[in-house]
């Protein structure tokens, strides 16, 4: 069982349940360490005292604040004891519509546990009420000497708290973003054409489809490389679409989200009215002697789409190559 990184109270209204705050993600970046070129040897950062030079203590290592003449020191321990709630309250100042936090705002996500059985019923009192009402708490509280704003939630029968940014912390991308478009002319043909395209690629929120590919690309680079062989690299970026050509652009890749059943049975239905449905397509398993390597991303994709491998929009040409091919192993 994972010891929490903070634990305290929540706090709302008059009552308050004791909890724990615990991580609920992990990073699975590659992790490299810094070596001096042409040798094994490892760079190690130091504490080190830039007058003397020589290397200092963590506990004898205090904050300052430089004002311009002087440095103001301050201790941990006087942090802590200036902290709200002495660092241990999650006082939850009231509740709004979950639709109402802006995403921008979303930071980290932590769980939130109970500090006990016998508090498990005011644990899931409150986790059924904010799932009843679709509200969240919007709530402060002190961690390492920071203090957090969150958005505490209920998700799948327990509690979550969503660290967000401050309002201040928002950058306004007005200021960003120099060349920003605003409402462009669009034509009907285009805006139509447009939803056409988002309506083809729409699919349902499946989490589990998505994978780091750019951590398996570092992997079978370190492998590649310990084995002496080379890799391939990546595919150049797509040009950028212009004004010209984006009409054309927007068809084709209509046509390509489509699968071609779907093509099939729309003019078969034109032609013959009195059919109602066409036969369904027999999907095309690539002969042996076919190499999928071969075909263009944009023929691997129509491929996809025949046989409705998930996920096909986001994938790179040789993921689509692999889809298909378990595809077509599969049988399914």
């Amino acid at each position: 069982m994972a010891r929490p990184v903070w634990a305290g109270s929540l706090t709302f209204g008059l009552v308050s349940l004791p909890v724990g705050l615990y991580t609920a993600t992990d990073s699975h970046t590659i992790h490299f360490h810094q070596l001096q070129r042409g040798t094994s040897d490892r760079i190690r950062n130091r504490r080190v005292n830039e007058r003397t030079g020589k290397e200092v203590e963590l506990d004898d290592i205090v904050k300052g604040f430089d004002t311009g003449d002087e440095y103001v020191l301050v201790e941990p321990k006087e942090l802590d004891d200036i902290a709200p709630g002495r660092s241990r309250s999650l006082e939850i100042a009231g509740f709004v519509d979950l639709t109402e936090v802006d995403l921008a705002f979303l930071d980290k996500i932590y769980y939130l546990g109970p500090r006990g059985a016998e508090h498990g019923k005011v644990y899931s009192l409150l986790e059924q009420a904010l799932e009843k009402s679709g509200k969240a708490g919007i709530a402060t509280f002190v961690m390492r000497q920071r203090q957090y704003l969150v958005a505490v939630t209920a998700e799948n029968g327990l509690l979550t708290c969503h660290t967000l940014h401050w309002a201040d912390e928002i950058r306004d991308p007005k200021k960003e973003i120099g060349d920003l478009p605003g409402k462009v002319n669009a034509s009907a043909k285009e805006l139509k054409m447009a939803e056409q395209l988002i309506d083809a690629l729409s699919m349902e929120w499946n989490p589990e489809e998505f994978h780091d590919t750019f951590q398996e690309k570092v992997a079978a680079l370190i492998e590649a490389k310990k084995a002496g062989e080379s890799v391939e690299k990546a595919e150049p970026p797509a040009k950028a679409t212009g004004a010209v050509d984006l009409m054309e652009a927007l068809r084709a890749s209509v046509e390509r989200a489509r699968s071609p059943k779907d093509t099939d049975e729309k003019a078969t239905t034109a032609a013959s009215p009195q059919r109602k449905k066409a036969a369904p397509a027999k999907k095309r398993v690539p002969s042996k002697g076919e190499s999928l390597q071969s075909l263009t991303k944009a023929e691997l994709y129509k491929k996809a789409a025949a046989a409705h491998v998930p996920g096909r929009s986001t994938m790179t040409h040789d993921q689509l190559v692999d889809a298909l091919t378990a595809k077509a192993s599969s049988g399914s």
